[in-house]
């Protein structure tokens, strides 16, 4: 039986499902700028995706990650502060796929073009409301977590209070 992501923005949560039954719930961050598709909003896509790559297997916890490549830092309270308008990538990075062409697949509305990662953020992130810049954020024991329970291709369905398909 395959796994599958189910992610509620209006709750702000991450389900991981096998079949019908729950096998983790986490609270995650989505996009400040509310919910979109278009490229270079700001905002957490909507519909099916699917896990395109996982990336950073087996690195320390917070790795910090640029352009899904480790930069050989190891996010630090100091480093923050030495850069604090950085938008901290770190620990794991499961790069998503839309799978509806012309709602989030293809164009400009392509969530894999526009970089939308589920991935880790420093322990003093607030989760649980919308604050990243699109991604998905969770805490990183969480998302070290859920990259050791899916594979690549699993299925990742967004929703809100006026988008339930694909729901469990």
């Amino acid at each position: 039986m395959s796994k599958e992501i189910i992610i509620d923005l209006n709750l702000q949560t991450l389900e991981l499902y096998e079949g019908k039954s729950c096998l983790a719930r986490y609270s995650i961050s989505s996009g400040k700028n509310g919910i979109g598709q278009e490229m270079g909003s700001g905002k957490t896509p909507l519909g099916r995706h699917m896990v395109y790559r996982k990336i950073g297997h087996k690195v320390p916890i917070n790795t910090v990650f640029v352009y899904r490549e480790a930069t050989g830092e190891i996010y630090t309270p100091e480093l923050q502060r030495a850069e604090p308008e950085r938008d901290w990538i770190l620990t794991r990075v499961l790069w998503l796929m839309g799978l509806e062409p012309g709602y989030n697949r293809f164009g400009q509305c392509d969530t894999r073009n526009r970089h939308i990662y589920i991935h880790g953020t420093p322990d003093s992130t607030s989760i649980g409301h919308p604050g990243s810049k699109g991604c998905i954020r969770m805490r990183n024991l969480d998302i070290i977590d859920l990259f050791n329970a899916v594979e690549e291709g699993c299925l990742v369905t967004l929703i809100s209070a006026n988008n339930t398909q694909g729901a469990k």
